[in-house]
């Protein structure tokens, strides 16, 4: 059981960041499961556990220094792919996929998506 219940994204265009995590987090098995009055939309696979909306308290969004949000994925074809649409749709490539040394066949990729936010797909499957 994860510890965490959500996670949540600023955005200073809700339209645009919904359309790129459709694309990018379908590879991952997630899809858009909440939309809340233009302001919120969330992903996920039985509930939305990845948000991304305008900040509530009315100021810019910005992406946080030294926050990455890790996404679970159910195998490393899913995250090549994930990484790809990422690139294709405008992302910044921030780690090709790859292995990674923080776990026995931890295999990874990170992108900056196109609000700044570092966000990472992995999985433990082996090669």
């Amino acid at each position: 059981m994860s510890i965490l219940t959500h996670s949540t994204l600023g955005t200073s265009d809700l339209a645009r960041a919904s359309a790129f995590y459709d694309q990018v987090l379908a590879p991952l098995g997630y899809m858009r499961l909440l939309d809340i009055d233009g302001r919120i939309a969330g992903w996920g696979v039985a509930a939305a556990q990845f948000m991304v909306g305008y900040p509530r308290n009315g100021e810019s969004a910005t992406a946080s220094n030294g926050l990455t949000i890790g996404l679970a994925a159910p195998s490393r074809a899913a995250i090549d792919e994930f990484h790809r649409r990422a690139l294709a749709l405008g992302a910044t490539d921030e780690g090709a996929p790859g292995e990674r040394p923080f776990a026995p066949n931890a295999y990874a990729a990170y992108i900056r998506d196109l609000d700044g936010h570092k966000i990472a797909a992995s999985c433990r499957q082996p090669g």
